[in-house]
């Protein structure tokens, strides 16, 4: 992570000086070489090389800060808890319908996937053979909240300099419980956290 101050950023350029950073096409950027800037008045920061005419060279980026990079976050999460598990999946950052990069990442596992929508740009298709989980911005019906008995919620919490997945439980009549990552699991019925296991059972013990 490039430091904001320039003490800092002399000693990153020495401890790098044979590396070259470059614009990340997964976060929407162009792809070029970038360059260090130290400033002494501003935070120090990563920009583009000027244009071949001198001029600044304009990159299609729009997003910068942290949360831009939250599909690289989900990935990299997803990746280490099913490692840890024994299992290995396939992740792929999809654009339907020409939305952005980081909108959806989906999660192929042997028998299962999943689908998570970190924004509002693709709506979830809740009949599709992908397991939708929503970004806490992501709205859901109450219709749907009744007949699928719970849907699961994603955030990321920054936390110094990472960005700690968490996992919401969302059911009617019911608040969100969240969970980290470790506390949930997959089987046959999908994504599990400890919340679902309570759900589960109370729609289907009779009353007394």
């Amino acid at each position: 992570m490039l430091p904001l101050e320039a003490i800092e950023l002399d000693a990153f350029r020495r401890r790098h000086q044979h590396d070259t950073f470059w614009c990340g096409l997964l976060l929407g950027g162009c792809g070029l070489q970038l360059t260090t800037k130290l400033y002494t008045d501003r935070v120090c920061h990563f920009a583009h090389h000027p244009g071949p005419d001198g001029h600044p060279h304009l990159c299609g980026r729009r997003a910068r800060g942290v949360a831009s990079a939250d599909h690289l976050y989900v990935k990299a999460a997803a990746d280490a808890w099913l490692r840890a598990r024994g299992t290995q999946a396939g992740f792929d950052f999809v654009q339907p319908d020409g939305a952005p990069i980081g909108s959806v990442v989906d999660i192929q596992l042997p028998h299962k996937r999943l689908r998570v929508h970190l924004d509002q740009k693709v709506a979830p298709d809740w009949d599709a053979e992908h397991e939708p989980v929503l970004g806490v911005s992501v709205p859901v019906d109450r219709g749907t909240l009744i007949r699928r008995w719970y849907v699961h919620r994603i955030r990321l919490d920054s936390e110094g300099t990472e960005r700690r997945v968490r996992i919401g439980t969302e059911a009617f009549a019911r608040p969100t419980e969240w969970f980290a990552l470790d506390e949930c699991e997959m089987t046959e019925r999908g994504l599990t956290t400890p919340a679902v296991e309570c759900i589960v059972k109370a729609r289907t013990t009779a009353p007394p």
